[in-house]
């Protein structure tokens, strides 16, 4: 597969279609809020930001599931099913009979549980096709990333517009769909007998002993997951809860991190620290770069003129350039690294970080100048967004993949889901820090029955987005400054 082991190819195509359903459902859920279920935008964000944060902090236990007791290949299943009956949930109207908005919490909480178990594990296991010090590894990711984003980009399109054509629950269903073909081809594969024999290496022994009532730890893994089910759909309802939820929970697995790296042999220490303060990093790329579900893609929708040969493209669907740019310049950031690892000129990972962290902000000065601009004119020309998604997507490319990678290579084995997990908690803690920036772009209190004009959003996302913009070039600096004792530490 372009060079690279066999399972590549498949753990390529499961994620991309998983990321089909996710960023699908992504593309329409603030805009669903605020125009179906009325939600101001406060509440919309806020609930955005609790969802996309859990998403994001339970592949840490997930991870920890699969390291010490599922494995690899069938904590993604179980994940791959949750998810589709979490899509199908979203494509279901309210019923009288039930809570406000029953189904719809219900939905986002089966995916919240379900991404727990697929996210982690699915790029561990691209982690164990090669071995520590393979020169493809960096590469191999860049390629999976962009199986990532071919799903994300062919989802933000097809389900904003199935959306927009046919209704909102049309488009959660085509999530569904999206998750279910997912789901197969991974079966396939594992049938095939394509993946290292490391990833699909249940723990037997653990699996079969006996808790209360004579159940079992397999069937407590799955009893409890469908218990966690209604816990994080009152979560959603109340944000509240979520903000505790997320604090207590958060600092409770820090303080595991930070006691596995004390008690563990000094490289290994070494090794966890630098994945942690990367991690921390990583929390200011991304609470910027998730402005693209709340915040920019409500200021698309009221400031950008979609405009188009007489058609006018959902706002959702703008989200499909991020992924559309990983494509196109996927391959060329993976043979980049390769050349200049040839040649001993490669940048070290803290530098790639800093250049993610700077572009994003070079990305957001771009919307600054937009909103500006739409301060006088009520709209703005498109190019402004994709100026914005391009300078994003060189940022990603710069961090993400790198950061999939570094983990899998810096973590001791008996950790390695686990510590994918912590990568992953830093993008829940951004996510949740990202719906609160969004919020200072939300209509002001007791105008949220005014219908305004764009000219009168304008100004408050140009204030946001410029100190965004400001923000990121000041924490590439730091993380710049912190370069030497971070590469002293992943030796």
């Amino acid at each position: 597969f372009f060079g690279h082991p066999k399972g590549l190819s498949t753990l390529f195509f499961t994620e991309m279609w998983e990321r089909f359903s996710y960023y699908g459902m992504r593309a329409i859920l603030v805009l669903f809020m605020t125009k179906e279920l009325l939600f101001s935008d406060t509440l919309s964000f806020m609930v955005y930001g609790a969802f996309t944060a859990f998403v994001y902090m339970t592949p840490v236990f997930g991870g920890m599931i699969a390291d010490k007791l599922l494995g690899f290949t069938k904590a993604i299943k179980l994940g791959s099913v949750l998810i589709i009956l979490g899509h199908i949930s979203l494509a279901l109207p309210d019923l009288d009979a039930l809570p406000d908005h029953a189904f719809f919490y219900i939905g986002l909480s089966f995916i919240i549980v379900g991404t727990g178990f697929f996210k982690a594990n699915v790029s561990s296991m691209v982690g164990h096709l090669y071995e520590k010090n393979d020169p493809r590894r960096d590469s191999g990711f860049t390629i999976f990333y962009m199986g990532i984003n071919l799903g994300a980009f062919l989802a933000s399109i097809s389900v904003a517009i199935v959306a927009q054509w046919l209704g909102w629950h049309y488009g959660f269903g085509l999530a569904a769909i999206g998750m279910l073909l997912g789901l197969l081809t991974f079966i396939y594969a594992d049938y095939k007998n394509v993946f290292s024999p490391d990833s699909n290496k249940p723990n037997l022994s653990a699996l079969t002993k006996k808790l209360v009532l004579g159940i079992n730890v397999n069937a407590s893994i799955y009893i409890v997951s469908i218990l966690l089910v209604p816990l994080f759909a009152w979560l959603l309802a109340n944000p509240g809860g979520s903000r505790l939820m997320l604090v207590i929970v958060g600092m409770g697995i820090v303080l595991y991190f930070l006691y596995q790296a004390m008690t563990s042999k000094k490289d290994e220490r070494n090794h966890i620290f630098a994945i942690l303060i990367l991690s921390f990093f990583s929390m200011f790329f991304w609470s910027f770069f998730e402005q693209a579900g709340s915040s920019i893609n409500l200021f698309t929708d009221r400031n950008i003129d979609r405009l188009l040969f007489n058609y006018e493209f959902p706002a959702g669907s703008f989200q499909a350039l991020n992924s559309f740019f990983i494509i196109t310049l996927a391959p060329f950031f993976a043979s980049l690294w390769i050349r200049l690892s040839k040649i001993n000129k490669d940048p070290s990972v803290p530098i790639k970080f800093v250049l993610g962290i700077f572009f994003v902000g070079v990305g957001f000065m771009a919307l600054a100048i937009a909103a500006y601009n739409a301060i006088y004119f009520g709209k703005v020309s498109m190019l402004w967004v994709m100026l914005a998604y391009f300078f994003h997507t060189v940022g990603e490319l710069c961090l993400s993949p790198i950061g999939l990678s570094i983990v899998t290579k810096l973590a001791p084995v008996r950790l390695v889901g686990m510590m994918m997990g912590a990568w992953f908690l830093s993008s829940a803690f951004a996510n949740y820090i990202a719906s609160i920036i969004a919020t200072l772009t939300s209509t002001p209190e007791g105008l949220e029955d005014v219908v305004l004009s764009a000219k009168d959003y304008a100004a408050t996302y140009f204030d946001v987005f410029l100190k965004i913009g400001v923000t990121a070039f000041i924490a590439s600096l730091i993380l710049l400054a912190l370069t030497p004792a971070i590469k002293k530490l992943m030796r």
